[in-house]
């Protein structure tokens, strides 16, 4: 069988059109007929995209002699976890880099949102307090408390539509993966562009977090008692600010290099950190938990936020007793 006979015959397995092949493959559907009608042979690379969107060898598709290749088995790793390799295709790993650059985005925004909920509260409790607005304190408050909640939701409603348009791709923190040719190095190629931006959102963010205590230290050693100065209350709004800028940096960059990483198994997503990492849920929910109970019985929302930091400083801890444990099963 020639090369136009196999290309035919695993389009049609696979269900395409000749002019669906050719936008997977980024050419013309006219380029697609010739090769399928012998009258022209796609170059090296082309033959590599077919090799990979049909799941077979290039040998497979250039030799004539080679008609067909046996179904592979699917391979389990001997890591003491016991699960079975996924196969990730070339279209699989650009698709899922593609969700990671949105969701990246959209759940740092909404991490920045849950940072920054409790500014109106706090703005409006201030000025009610010292007279500046014709508002009860308690009318004040309980309103701030209103958009707080709503912009909470918002954040959760961000998280669970990110996680259920990622569900799809849990495996990839789950399990053990193979990717097909090509894809360790696209996506290498794409970590290392990415790198400087990466390095340089980090530091920013984490520079960020530090400075943002420095509004509140500026109240404390100017001794302000004057329950009528605004000085404070824009102290404290700054300090939020500042700090949610920081951790949306942080949160982004992270989850976009940890998209490289899934797909590289590195960093965090390892085979061994992978299983570890099935009880981060669990860590990250008792962090909020204690960050939410804490700030709604003291209402000192300018003090509660340090809850993050020291969870992220525990949490490599947490992370490394975790992979202990599974090192010992």
């Amino acid at each position: 069988m020639i090369l136009a006979d196999k290309i035919v015959e695993n389009r049609k397995k696979n269900g395409w059109s000749q002019e669906e092949l050719a936008n997977k493959l980024g050419v013309s559907r006219q380029s697609v007929s010739k090769w399928e009608s012998a009258q022209a042979v796609p170059d090296l690379k082309k033959i590599l995209q077919l090799s990979e969107l049909f799941g077979v060898s290039t040998d497979y598709l250039i030799k004539d002699e080679v008609e067909d290749l046996p179904a592979q088995e699917p391979a389990l790793v001997d890591n003491g976890l016991e699960e079975t390799i996924r196969n990730v295709s070339m279209e699989e790993a650009s698709s899922f880099l593609e969700y990671n650059e949105n969701a990246s985005r959209l759940i740092s925004t909404g991490v920045m949102i849950c940072i920054l909920s409790p500014v109106i509260m706090i703005v409006l409790g201030g000025l009610a307090e010292q007279g500046r607005i014709a508002m009860d304190e308690n009318i004040a408050v309980a309103a701030g408390t209103a958009i707080l909640l709503i912009m909470v939701a918002a954040a959760v409603g961000i998280f669970i539509r990110e996680g259920l348009r990622g569900s799809k791709y849990e495996y990839l923190e789950r399990i053990a993966i193979d990717t097909e040719y090509g894809v360790d190095g696209m996506v290498k190629e794409r970590r290392d562009a990415y790198a400087e931006k990466h390095s340089r959102r980090l530091i920013i963010g984490i520079m960020l977090c530090i400075v943002s205590a420095v509004p509140m230290l500026a109240v404390y050693s100017t001794n302000y008692t004057n329950n009528s100065d605004l000085f404070p209350l824009i102290c404290t709004v700054l300090l939020l600010v500042m700090c949610a800028v920081g951790v949306k940096l942080i949160v982004l960059t992270c989850i976009r290099q940890g998209g490289y990483d899934r797909l590289l198994e590195e960093g965090d997503y390892t085979r061994l950190n992978k299983e570890a990492g099935k009880y981060d849920g669990v860590y990250w929910a008792i962090a909020t938990a204690v960050y939410l109970i804490w700030s709604f019985t003291t209402m000192r929302w300018q003090y509660t936020w340090i809850v993050w930091p020291v969870a992220g400083v525990l949490y490599a801890a947490f992370r490394e007793i975790m992979k202990a444990i599974v090192r010992s099963r």
